[in-house]
């Protein structure tokens, strides 16, 4: 790959082609990195949470986030500030871990902010309740602590 130029996918859009570590940091160019997840993939809310709890089970909060962010972009309406608060929560796990105490506490709580509207439905089995008091609890400690071991600290979905 020519570094001086910027990657393109195949249609020609601008695309960073490097790869990338589990929390979604670019690796230089050669280095062997986690697959990353295809963009625009359209599924069932079933299979979204089950493929984000995978991810996020495997200390891959950043992946997870993409995944949140295809169904917050692709699903209906009303449920748009759903997806897109799952995955605030995500990228806030991601950079909490990766040290940036300030954004990742800050998304933890916006996340939470935007499913405070679902707390009490439980759309799509999601444990609303539970995700907003995790949120908020890993919010306050990361403010004040190391980097958090995502794996250790990944939420459950439904429960």
């Amino acid at each position: 790959m020519n570094e001086t130029r910027r990657d393109r996918d195949a249609e020609g859009r601008a695309r960073n082609a490097r790869p990338r570590d589990g929390l979604g940091r670019p690796l230089p160019y050669g280095t062997p990195g986690v697959e990353r997840q295809p963009e625009g993939v359209v599924r069932m809310p079933a299979e979204t949470l089950r493929e984000a709890q995978r991810l996020l089970d495997a200390g891959m909060p950043f992946h997870a986030h993409e995944v949140f962010e295809d169904a917050w972009k692709s699903g209906p309406e009303d449920e748009r500030e759903l997806w897109r608060g799952l995955a605030q929560l995500a990228v806030g796990l991601t950079h909490s871990a990766r040290g940036n105490t300030a954004g990742g506490a800050r998304l933890l709580r916006r996340g939470a902010g935007a499913l405070a509207p679902f707390t009490g439905s439980r759309p799509h089995g999601i444990a609303v309740p539970g995700l907003c008091d995790w949120a908020r609890e890993l919010a306050g400690r990361v403010e004040s602590g190391p980097p958090v071991d995502p794996a250790a600290e990944a939420p459950r979905l439904r429960g």
